[in-house]
């Protein structure tokens, strides 16, 4: 958007543009944000809030550490194996730009809302 026109910059690319696949799925944003809120976030929970079958969030869980964005720690508590998930600072800072590009479309939408 140009300032002076509130018209879209033909110069400036689309913010959908810059959101990453890897972030922006759903089942992935929602392990992302949990694990921020929570600094560590075990398995079981993200499941259960999710509403994820257990193949399907290990997965998704593989796809984030393959890209360097949450680190997998693997454990007992008492005598239960626990899997526990925290973010990476890489994470971090995808989450945050997830968010920055989210808000920018969010802001265009209500922009055009408003004319």
């Amino acid at each position: 958007m140009t300032a002076t026109t509130g018209t879209p910059d033909p110069d400036a690319g689309h913010p959908v543009t810059g959101l990453d696949e890897v972030v922006h799925q759903r089942a992935r944003l929602g392990i992302l944000t949990i694990a921020h809120e929570a600094h560590r976030v075990e398995f079981g929970y993200l499941r259960t809030h999710l509403e994820l079958t257990a193949g399907n969030l290990s997965k998704h869980l593989s796809v984030l550490e393959t890209a360097g964005l949450i680190e997998i720690q693997k454990g007992y508590e008492g005598r239960r194996g626990r899997t526990w998930i925290t973010l990476t600072a890489t994470g971090t800072t995808a989450l945050a730009d997830e968010i920055a590009r989210l808000k920018q479309l969010i802001a265009r939408v209500e922009t055009t809302n408003g004319q």
